[in-house]
C-alpha cells in the first residue's frame, strides 16, 4: 500500500512568496490547501484553493476542513499572508493598527490553533511563518514600528510554540526576509532596495521559498528563525 502523500497548507498564497511555495510544495510532492482573498482554481487536482480573509476565524476552519476532507490530513502550515505599512509611529491610524493585527496577528492565531491541534493529535507536523528581517534590524529610511510589533510577535512565538509543541513530535520555525522582489516593491525602487542588503542585491521569490523547503526538511530543526535577508542582520558594508 503506497504511503499518501503529505499535505501542506500556504496563506497569502495567490502571488510572490505564496505561489512560490504552492509550487514548491507541488513539486516536492505535497499536496496543497491554498487561501488567499483571491485565490482561483489552478486546475490541479492536488491543491484546493479557499479563498477569504485570513484575519476571519471562518476562513481558518473552512482550510483546516477543507484539508480534512479532501486530502485527509495535514502535516505543514505555512503562515505566509501578512501586510506591512512603512510609516512613523505616530502617524499610523487605528484602521492600520487594526489591520496589521487582523492579518498578521490573528490570522495567525486563528489557522495556526487549528492546524496545530490536528498536528498535535498526528503526533507530527511542521509550522513555518514569514516575518521580516526588520524586527531585528530596524533602518531609519524604513519606519516600521508595527511590523515590529506583529511579525516580532510572530517570531517570539515561534520560539515558544517549539518549546511547547517539541516532544510531541510538531516543529515550529520562522523565516525573516529582507527586501524581496514582488509586487509591493516598483521597480524605481528596486536599486534603492538592493543597496540596503550587504549583499548589494534585493532577494528572490526562490530565496525564500527555498529557505521554507530547507526547514520543512530539516528534522531536527525547531525554534529557528532563518534570515534570508542579504545579511542585513549580520551588519552594515561600508558605504
Amino acid at each position: 500500500m503506497s504511503t499518501p502523500s503529505k499535505v501542506a497548507i500556504v496563506t497569502g498564497a495567490s502571488q510572490g512568496i505564496g505561489a512560490g511555495l504552492v509550487a514548491a510544495y507541488r513539486a516536492a510532492g505535497y499536496r496543497v490547501v491554498a487561501t488567499s482573498r483571491s485565490i482561483t482554481d489552478s486546475g490541479d487536482a492536488d491543491v484546493v484553493a479557499v479563498p477569504g480573509d485570513i484575519a476571519d476565524p471562518a476562513t481558518a476552519a473552512r482550510v483546516v476542513e477543507a484539508a480534512l476532507e479532501r486530502f485527509g490530513r495535514i502535516d505543514t502550515l505555512v503562515n505566509n499572508a501578512g501586510v506591512f505599512v512603512a510609516k512613523p509611529f505616530t502617524e499610523y491610524s487605528v484602521e492600520e493598527f487594526e489591520l496589521m493585527n487582523a492579518t498578521n496577528l490573528a490570522g495567525f492565531f486563528h489557522l495556526t490553533q487549528r492546524a496545530a491541534a490536528v498536528m498535535l493529535e498526528a503526533g507530527s507536523g511542521h509550522i513555518a511563518t514569514i516575518t521580516t528581517a526588520l524586527v531585528e534590524q530596524p533602518d531609519e529610511a524604513v519606519p516600521s514600528g508595527l511590523a515590529s510589533l506583529t511579525k516580532g510577535g510572530l517570531q517570539a512565538a515561534t520560539k515558544s510554540l517549539a518549546i511547547e509543541f517539541a516532544a510531541r513530535g510538531v516543529r515550529v520555525n520562522a523565516v525573516a526576509p529582507g527586501y524581496i522582489k514582488t509586487s509591493i516593491h516598483p521597480e524605481n525602487t528596486h536599486a534603492t532596495l538592493a543597496g540596503m542588503h550587504p549583499l548589494d542585491r534585493m532577494g528572490e521569490v526562490s530565496d525564500v521559498v527555498s529557505a521554507v523547503m530547507y526547514l520543512e526538511a530539516a528534522d531536527f530543526i525547531t525554534g529557528e528563525v532563518l534570515h534570508v535577508d542579504g545579511g542585513q542582520t549580520v551588519g552594515r558594508t561600508a558605504a
